[in-house]
């Protein structure tokens, strides 16, 4: 079987959902399993009715139903007869997901996140799956909740691999096209949980695991991996193909070509994965799989804005030794910093950092008490995998570098505009 992945972006609205029908037709659908994300941004607009819940707002009842205009409108512009059974469908989840609001009594936030949230996947796939129907391909509409069993932890859920690889090998169809949600699974009482950051694409590598998969792909509105952001870089190029290990060491460094959670379970069955257009379905793409790190030979660039560096020195000369780093380390961990480069001497530390949460402040306090602290904010890490000198000087022209690092396939560098 064939594993498709199509993201919000690729059905966000009825001309989304039409080309998907075409995308269908041009690769196939025979031995085919969808897995397919909510429409647009209904995932954004379930977690406002999620704060407007729990903040007993009076927008609550506003918020639910702007994302049924949203889909109704879907609906009438692809379906002309109103009394089509889609309609009976997509009213019974919106009136599931009300009586949720109504009924529910946990306080637990994490938990009701995935109740809510849920709600999105679950209409898209029902809308797809009748247009398909409708438009005579045949279906089989699974829900996910039925086959991916994991743990209670909401938001982060942890597959049982063992219940789920028998769920998925006996109970999916073949020789029809199954269309399922991604990002969803169920814990042992059957509340729904979910898989966490990239979840839709790790649904597909679960599905593509279990069914010994050919392979899967990614449908996206770009032809490919590029080695760079276009928004950033003005010669972006297409990789025809990446490897697994060098997936992994992309996305360490905060590509988001594809989340090694995704990539792990295909890798242990050598499952090739491609990332392909939904625009221009017969291009190529990108293969990500076994083999040659990349092909063609080409700098890879990743770009981490609105970062922070930091730099501790001992106030009294003395070595910066490894009790000092693991307190330091175990600061950023409870302050929430993510730590994106690190660099020591005898003397000082330095790490460049992401301050999401915006933490640095409180923690200044306390690392001040201990350590001189000099810090710049607003920087920017590039991180260039397979450097060349000529790469690095496109980095680093018209800017400020603070710190430079090189391995021997990695240069991160970290600059301050010029102002």
């Amino acid at each position: 079987m064939r594993v498709f992945k199509f993201g919000g972006a690729s059905v966000k609205d009825a001309d989304g959902i039409k080309n998907v029908y075409d995308v269908l037709q041009k690769v196939g659908y025979e031995d085919v399993i969808l897995v397919v994300s909510a429409m647009g941004k209904t995932t954004n607009a379930l977690e406002v009715v999620i704060k407007n819940y729990f903040d007993k707002s009076a927008e609550l009842n506003s918020s639910v139903q702007e994302i049924k205009k949203y889909h109704n409108q879907i609906l009438l512009d692809l379906f002309e007869n109103e009394k089509h059974e889609v309609f009976t469908a997509v009213k019974a989840l919106f009136s599931e997901l009300e009586y949720f609001l109504a009924h529910n009594k946990s306080p637990n936030y994490n938990f009701v996140y995935d109740q809510i949230v849920s709600f999105g996947e679950l209409i898209s796939t029902t809308i797809l799956s009748h247009f398909m129907n409708f438009m005579g391909i045949q279906t089989q509409w699974l829900d996910v909740r039925n086959f991916i069993k994991t743990n209670a932890n909401y938001r982060d859920a942890e597959v049982d691999w063992e219940t789920t690889q028998q769920l998925i090998s006996k109970n999916v169809k073949r020789k029809i096209l199954n269309i399922t949600q991604g990002f969803l699974g169920a814990d042992e009482n059957n509340f729904t949980t979910t898989l966490g950051r990239e979840g839709s694409d790790y649904t597909a590598g679960i599905f593509a695991y279990c069914l010994n998969a050919e392979s899967v792909t990614i449908w996206k509105d770009v032809p490919g991996v590029m080695n760079a952001d276009p928004r950033y870089f003005e010669n972006a190029s297409l990789l025809n193909q990446i490897s697994y290990r060098e997936a992994i060491e992309l996305a360490f460094y905060g590509a988001t070509v594809i989340h090694p959670k995704t990539l792990q379970p295909l890798q242990k069955k050598e499952i090739p994965l491609y990332v392909k257009s939904f625009i221009n379905p017969l291009l190529k793409g990108t293969c990500v799989s076994k083999g040659v790190d990349l092909e063609p030979q080409y700098p890879c660039f990743i770009v981490k804005r609105n970062q922070l560096l930091i730099s501790l020195s001992s106030i009294d000369f003395s070595f910066i030794m490894e009790e000092n780093i693991s307190e330091i380390f175990g600061l950023f961990h409870e302050f929430k910093l993510k730590v994106n480069l690190i660099q020591n001497s005898a003397i000082s530390f330095s790490v460049c950092v992401e301050d999401k949460f915006e933490n640095f402040t409180e923690l200044n306090a306390i690392l001040s008490k201990k350590f001189k602290v000099d810090f710049n904010e607003n920087v920017t890490l590039y991180t260039i995998r397979h450097f060349t000198e000529q790469a690095a000087q496109t980095v680093e022209d018209n800017k400020v570098v603070l710190l430079k690092q090189v391995s021997r396939e990695t240069m991160q560098i970290v600059t301050k505009e010029i102002n």
